[in-house]
């Protein structure tokens, strides 16, 4: 069975949907993208889904899936490069993405991404001290 290949970028990972997602692939996405988060601590997952012409109710159910497991293990996603279609679609079909984070492209959702790196790093430094 395919794959979509997830990259590790310090403590994110991207991933590119560059191919028609069906559902088995999907799934797969999902538990693979899980699997990731847990081994390698990520604290952020960008998806940039600007290859997709059309995103369907599965589609869209698995990218909130993929947000609400992410915001469990502590990492924000964030969906990249939707295009206008899919967005009207998306709401069409009633899907919010409650959880999902979106930037136009991949610059701007990495700086959504380091912004909550910093914030995290940030909070660390503050333990063990007291005011």
């Amino acid at each position: 069975m395919d794959r979509i290949p997830i990259l590790k970028l310090g403590k994110a990972l991207l991933v590119t949907i560059q191919v028609d997602m069906h559902d088995q692939l999907a799934t797969a996405l999902e538990e693979d993208l899980t699997n990731m988060i847990v081994s390698t601590g990520a604290r952020g997952v960008l998806i940039d889904i600007s290859a997709l012409d059309i995103v369907d109710s599965f589609i869209g159910r698995m990218l909130d899936n993929i947000a609400a497991v992410s915001r469990i293990l502590d990492a924000d996603t964030v969906v990249v490069g939707m295009r206008p279609a899919v967005a009207i679609t998306l709401v069409e079909l009633g899907l919010s993405l409650g959880g999902v984070k979106t930037a136009l492209d991949v610059d701007r959702g990495m700086k959504l991404i380091r912004e909550r790196l910093v914030m995290d790093d940030a909070d660390d430094g503050d333990e063990g001290t007291s005011e």
